[in-house]
């Protein structure tokens, strides 16, 4: 006869306050890789829609004829939203590049030992450069 073993709750959510650096580490970048991968398919899909441009179809934006695909384009960008979701994907971008480069430093065995300080080195990196870059990005959009 077998004997069982208990697991635990699998609802048992105070968990999370034991997880290491390197635990967060892997949650936030297979977070952002899933968000990636959604952008991707996001952007392929919206500009799909504009495939039109290159026959020389026109839209009207503001009384004026413009191609569909400069249409589209500028109908999204002078939208508030969509220059946060842009802040957004700058940030999971620059994390899941960041830790890579920390993963890869230690699969190669460099830095072993200070992979706790890499991890937060990457998302104070991540949040310096997210930041500064607000400025450009909400430039010339009407809140």
């Amino acid at each position: 006869m077998s004997q069982s073993y208990n697991r635990g709750l699998i609802e048992d959510f105070g968990r999370w306050k034991e997880f290491s650096a390197g635990m967060w580490a892997w949650i936030f970048h297979k977070f952002t890789g899933w968000m990636l991968i959604g952008y991707l398919f996001t952007h392929i899909a919206v500009l799909s829609t504009s495939i039109g441009g290159a026959q020389g179809e026109t839209i009207m934006v503001d009384g004026e004829s413009v191609n569909v695909y400069t249409g589209t384009l500028q109908g999204l960008e002078g939208l508030f939203l969509i220059r946060l979701l842009e802040i957004g994907l700058l940030a999971v971008a620059v994390f899941h590049i960041l830790n890579g480069l920390r993963l890869l430093m230690v699969d190669l065995g460099i830095g072993l030992e200070s992979q706790d300080k890499s991890f937060y080195a990457s998302l104070v990196l991540t949040g310096a450069i997210t930041v500064a870059s607000v400025p450009t990005f909400l430039t010339g959009v009407g809140i």
